[in-house]
């Protein structure tokens, strides 16, 4: 069981989680992730880390509550503990030899660009960080993301934070003001990483992007996250998660995602035991927080 030892909500469907995992703190690096499971009938979730502090032996992630075992995690308090939380898992993402960078997250895609900029920035290279959110109320992370950036930009589709716009608008801007970036990192919705890479292909700049296909095992057995990149079929457990945005078939992974969109949305929609089953952990947690007091 894997305790989680600190938990902080960043806005309204966002959770930062600590969870106790000594292992993987050591070992973990930028652009891993990890596969928790709630419980022994729970499902399979990739999420990637965060942050990690091995001194601690702690494991930070951040997550959505949009489907059933994340909305279950998220009803979870510190003290409550999780049957499964597996890794380091997949490849760190490149940070060696880059001078110049410029790293792009969209929304809770933040939270994965975060830990490659913080890498990036003490591995001494000149980070850029440009942050998107559709409007002021789920902004998160600008602290942590401004403390390892050179430079950080903050847009709001809606103008209510920071600049009005895009952050491809953004991208586009800080390219005609001269910068040579040698390497763009763009983290978020498809849609979102697919139309960067489009922004940095005439210049040649090198991008990668961080894909979340649908995933089972996380160790390449089950072929459930093959994506196509460069024609050819790869794993983004194993191969990935990190792409060269200018090869993926983003269409292909847009249509590959959407094929459980219903049974998601069915299965949210319904109360279920494993929902029951965090409420009861946490229930009971605080009960016996209670007695020690």
């Amino acid at each position: 069981m894997f305790k989680i030892v600190s938990k902080r909500q960043l806005n309204e469907a966002v959770t930062l989680m600590d969870i106790e995992a000594p292992y993987i703190a050591k070992k973990a690096k930028a652009g891993q992730f990890i596969i928790f499971r709630i419980d022994e009938y729970g499902e399979r979730i990739p999420l990637t880390i965060a942050d990690t502090d091995p001194a601690k032996g702690t494991v930070t992630i951040i997550f959505q509550a949009v489907g059933t075992s994340t909305i279950a995690l998220s009803k979870m308090n510190e003290g409550d503990a999780i049957a499964d939380f597996v890794g380091p898992l997949g490849n760190a993402t490149e940070i060696e030899g880059y001078k110049n960078v410029c790293v792009v997250g969209g929304g809770v895609g933040c939270a994965i660009a975060y830990p490659s900029a913080k890498a990036l920035f003490k591995a001494g290279a000149h980070v850029d960080m440009i942050a998107g959110f559709r409007n002021k109320d789920i902004v998160i992370l600008e602290d942590e993301m401004r403390a390892v950036s050179h430079n950080l930009y903050v847009t709001t589709d809606d103008g209510s934070y920071g600049e009005k716009g895009f952050v491809t608008n953004k991208l586009q801007a800080l390219i005609d003001a001269g910068n040579k970036y040698d390497l763009v990192i763009a983290i978020g919705p498809i849609p979102m990483m697919k139309f960067l890479a489009e922004v940095t292909r005439p210049y040649g700049i090198k991008t990668l992007v961080s894909l979340n296909p649908i995933m089972i095992d996380g160790t390449g057995m089950c072929g459930g996250c093959r994506v196509t990149v460069g024609g050819k079929i790869r794993f983004a457990c194993v191969d990935g998660p990190d792409f060269d945005g200018h090869e993926v078939d983003f269409d292909e992974l847009m249509r590959r995602n959407s094929y459980y969109k219903a049974q998601e949305r069915e299965s949210a929609s319904h109360p279920c035991r494993m929902l029951a089953a965090s409420e009861k952990a946490s229930a009971a947690a605080s009960e016996a927080s209670k007695e020690d007091k």
